[in-house]
């Protein structure tokens, strides 16, 4: 087993490398069909796994194909994985979707909705007296 350290060290390598990846790597055109960012790596204590979460910006079109894309291209990514890092053995790679950004902005323009709504301060004074 690794330690805490090796195991978040190797998944900052690994979010940095498939970021890179992803600007100039693959050539799937469905991955360019929604805009990508990697937002989290998660590898396991072994360092056999590694699940890559992504954020995909578009249409939900958009953001399907480029998750078939990017399943696709896991054997191509793992292999250049292999090629620039020093690991023993290269994780198995899987891609999530990563819909926290989403949830993030739904829960944001509900309190925004809910903030135009209420009611002045003063109003509230007005109707208690």
């Amino acid at each position: 087993m690794a330690t805490n350290r090796r195991v978040s060290r190797v998944a900052e390598l690994i979010k940095r490398e498939v970021s890179q990846m992803l600007l100039n790597g693959i050539k799937d055109d469905r991955v360019g069909s929604g805009m990508v960012s990697v937002t989290d790596v998660d590898v396991s204590g072994d360092l056999q796994h590694a699940k890559i979460y992504v954020s995909i910006y578009g249409s939900e079109e958009a953001k399907s194909e480029t998750m078939a894309g990017l399943k696709s291209a896991t054997g191509y990514v793992r292999s250049e994985l292999g090629s620039r890092m020093s690991l023993r053995r290269t994780p198995e790679v899987v891609f999530i979707e990563d819909l926290s950004i989403e949830r993030g902005t739904k829960v944001l323009s509900l309190l925004n909705r809910l903030q135009q709504e209420r009611p002045p301060e003063n109003e509230i004074h007005e109707q208690e007296s």
